[in-house]
């Protein structure tokens, strides 16, 4: 099955960049010169999905409106809503219930950084590719703050543990998940968890013990961040400086994101760049435009 729909969790509380996010969510601020959210929302357009929900505060919901609009200068549908409590990752399928409707779905977290050789490619080709859940695995060192995952040779999930004690693999579960058409109804049987949230790791448990928990690599080729600390994004801003820096090519670039995967064309790129305001920004859009063929 091929991945209809995206989903993308922007309303947590950012605790851990007080007072920077007291005013305002995490995912607007700047990552180097682009908002968090658009690298995101970048990776969505990358597997090919146009219809998002962004699932906001109620005190957010008007600056991701301003930022995004309904979506249409990037040939995308965007749809809002809020989230009033704090009742975990997976709660973001039951807030999104009638969006996701029978379809299967992505889930991404606002907050999470990737780039790497052909990851456009090797989402895309995920994406359309999808027997149950598959969730993204990135290779770390120190393993035990994470959702850890033992996969066997077919990149199927044989085991899976949150923050482990003990060292049992060095794969770990990063924000970017894909589902069959069973996730809502699959969470709706959750039990909130400890800190009473309905915790995202239970709901591929639930996948996993049905034999239907699959994994994509991302070895040491390929960077995540989680964007959740200063220090994390300072290091994710740094990455993204050098990088356009020795390659050209911006990275997160939700209109370029959009022209390569055929959801507008060279006209509206540079309609989206007369609206901007940075000149190298927009310069960069116009340089797009005239010379990548999507």
């Amino acid at each position: 099955m091929t991945i209809k729909k995206g989903i993308i969790l922007a309303a947590g509380k950012a605790t851990r960049l007080h007072p920077t996010s007291l005013a305002f969510g995490k995912q607007l601020m700047a990552v180097y010169d682009k908002p968090m959210i658009y690298y995101p929302l970048a990776t969505l357009m990358a597997a090919g999905i146009r219809d998002v929900l962004i699932i906001v505060t109620p005190r957010d919901r008007k600056l991701f409106e301003t930022l995004l609009g309904d979506g249409s200068q990037y040939g995308i549908n965007i749809s809002y809503e809020e989230q009033h409590k704090q009742d975990g990752i997976a709660g973001a399928f039951i807030i999104g219930e009638k969006f996701v409707g029978g379809d299967t779905v992505c889930l991404v977290l606002g907050d999470n950084f990737f780039h790497g050789p052909e990851f456009d490619s090797i989402i895309n080709l995920a994406a359309r590719s999808v027997d149950g859940a598959t969730i993204f695995c990135h290779h770390v060192a120190e393993p035990s703050a994470y959702g850890v995952a033992v996969l066997d040779g077919d990149n199927r999930v044989t085991q899976l543990v949150e923050k482990p004690k003990e060292l049992i693999s060095n794969w770990v579960a990063t924000g970017l998940y894909f589902y069959d058409n069973q996730a809502v109804n699959v969470a709706k049987t959750l039990k909130p968890s400890a800190r009473n949230e309905l915790e995202i790791t239970d709901l591929n448990i639930k996948y996993l013990e049905q034999g239907k928990l699959n994994a994509v690599r991302l070895d040491a080729s390929y960077r995540w961040f989680d964007l959740g600390t200063h220090q994390n994004i300072h290091d994710a801003a740094e990455f993204i400086r050098q990088n356009e820096a020795s390659t050209g090519r911006k990275i997160g670039c939700i209109d370029e994101a959009a022209y390569r995967a055929g959801f507008i064309d060279a006209a509206q790129v540079r309609a989206n760049a007369e609206k901007i305001g940075n000149p190298a920004y927009a310069n960069y859009l116009r340089k797009v435009a005239d010379t990548v063929t999507p």
